[in-house]
């Protein structure tokens, strides 16, 4: 794991929160904007979409009209949202955010949107909805594993970052490749990183045992709470598909997959809770990869000094 390393000298533009899920990001990010004038903005695939409350552990209306939040609940789930997409959002708003003499928090788990924002983003073509539906025909056909291999030989970098389960970015990187006779991985180098001076940090997670326990008992609230009825609210509006990104995110694909009869219900949760285990895995591996970021390993005051520091030197001027 990296080391925590100096932050960026001088003022910051912004300060990024991060860490895989489950292991108290929000919360932490509620109590440093209550001591330290900042507005929150959400770096969460799932949190743009209306209607998907519970699944994503939502910050409920009452505490979002006490305490400014941004990118949450702008998209319609038969909306597409991208990384390019987040990137412009971001940089907007944080440039409105320092207008208003508050401290951008940029608070998640979707580390391809934390990615995007500090290392730019490639000149990519815009989604091209006929051609996703040929490729999702395809993957119908013949599976996504079978596209993987296809990937594999037209653009073998991405195909190897890219797991053969992974609907979602196969089809980009294939639909990338079709749309402009180049790989995704070659067009990805013409990224140019971003001038902004950011504070990085993240979030330790307790044991193994201990966070996979947390997950599981998480994802059970949920079904308490009423995911399944939601989740059967946006399966019943006729309109969506499983293809959507909106509807690929943890818990919501599995359940769906249930309600379409393609598993039993006990199944689906099982399947729900190990796809979140997977999930924060991967965050971990992908913080652990990033230089710059500092650690915090528990939420005591005396861990938090830096971070708040941070906050402190993002405060306008």
């Amino acid at each position: 794991m990296n080391a925590p390393v100096e932050q960026a000298n001088g003022p910051l533009d912004a300060v990024l929160l991060m860490g895989p899920t489950c292991t108290g990001k929000s919360a932490l990010a509620l109590e440093l904007a209550g001591r330290i004038p900042a507005e929150i903005v959400s770096v969460d695939s799932a949190l743009v979409y209306r209607g998907m409350d519970i699944g994503t552990s939502k910050p409920s209306r009452a505490v979002r009209a006490q305490l400014p939040h941004h990118l949450i609940d702008i998209c319609d789930p038969s909306e597409p949202y991208s990384a390019g997409r987040f990137r412009r959002d971001a940089l907007a708003l944080i440039v409105e955010i320092r207008g208003r003499g508050r401290v951008p928090l940029l608070v998640g788990g979707t580390m391809l949107y934390f990615r995007a924002l500090t290392q730019g983003i490639a000149p990519l073509p815009e989604a091209n909805p006929s051609l996703r539906a040929a490729i999702n025909e395809r993957a119908r056909e013949r599976g996504w594993p079978a596209l993987h291999a296809e990937l594999a030989g037209r653009d073998p970098q991405s195909a190897a970052r890219i797991r053969p389960a992974d609907a979602q970015r196969i089809q980009r990187a294939l639909e990338v490749v079709e749309l402009t006779g180049r790989p995704l991985s070659e067009l990805q180098k013409l990224a140019r990183p971003s001038s902004l001076r950011l504070g990085r940090f993240a979030l330790l997670p307790c044991e193994r045992a201990t966070l996979y326990a947390r997950i599981d008992q998480r994802f059970a609230a949920m079904m308490a709470e009423g995911l399944l009825e939601e989740v059967h609210r946006l399966y019943t509006r006729g309109d969506l598909t499983a293809d959507l990104p909106s509807l690929r995110a943890v818990g919501y694909r599995q359940l769906w997959r249930h309600l379409d009869g393609q598993c039993s219900l006990e199944l689906a949760v099982t399947q729900a809770q190990k796809a979140t285990r997977n999930l924060a895995k991967r965050q971990l591996t992908w913080l652990r990869a990033e230089l710059g970021v500092s650690w915090l390993r528990s939420l005591e005051d005396q861990e938090l000094v830096s971070i708040k520091e941070a906050l402190r030197r993002g405060l306008p001027g």
